[in-house]
């Protein structure tokens, strides 16, 4: 048996390519629920017509060529599960989310994602101090500066001064030999 394409049907042969589209124009203001409540449609429907939008809006908008990348981790549910996230920040927007932790393999497919091309054109790299984002870049776009946040600097610096200080005063609280 032989199907026709109907190439003005959506992907879900139940929607119109026109329906979609309109389902996810809504959704850029208003709430998956709200707008399965107005078109009275199961939410997990209008999800999926959302996310087809929105997969037609990121390969229309092209992969970037950011100059200035933010780096961060979210958690994404309780038990040290993380995903990264990377951001635009000349645009201030987010332009890669993924991995399946934090590591250095991870980082790496943003890069991979990326492209060297555009890695190449990264002249700016804001992150915190972990290790694996700092060696990640380094690797894929040596010529950016990296610029660590001034929190995680303070937190890094006090560490290393209350390292010190219990070392001296364990030291001078030590009984005297004789």
């Amino acid at each position: 048996m032989r199907g026709e394409r109907l190439d003005f049907l959506a992907d879900n042969p139940l929607y119109t390519k026109r329906f979609a589209w309109f389902v996810g124009r809504r959704c850029r203001s208003s709430t998956i629920k709200d707008v399965a409540k107005e078109l009275n449609l199961h939410w997990g429907a209008v999800k999926e017509l959302d996310k087809a939008y929105m997969r037609v809006q990121l390969e229309r908008a092209g992969r970037p060529g950011p100059k200035a990348i933010g780096i961060d981790e979210i958690s994404i549910r309780k038990g040290y599960t993380y995903r990264i996230v990377v951001s635009d920040l000349i645009r201030g927007r987010p332009i890669w989310f993924g991995g399946k932790d934090r590591s250095e393999a991870s980082m790496n497919q943003f890069y991979d994602w990326l492209g060297p091309n555009k890695a190449r054109g990264i002249r700016l790299a804001v992150m915190d101090m972990w290790k694996p984002f700092r060696t990640a870049t380094n690797a894929h776009a040596p010529q950016a500066a990296i610029l660590f946040d001034k929190f995680h600097v303070m937190r890094h610096l006090n560490d290393a001064l209350d390292k010190v200080r219990k070392a001296e005063y364990a030291r001078l609280s030590a009984p005297a030999a004789t």
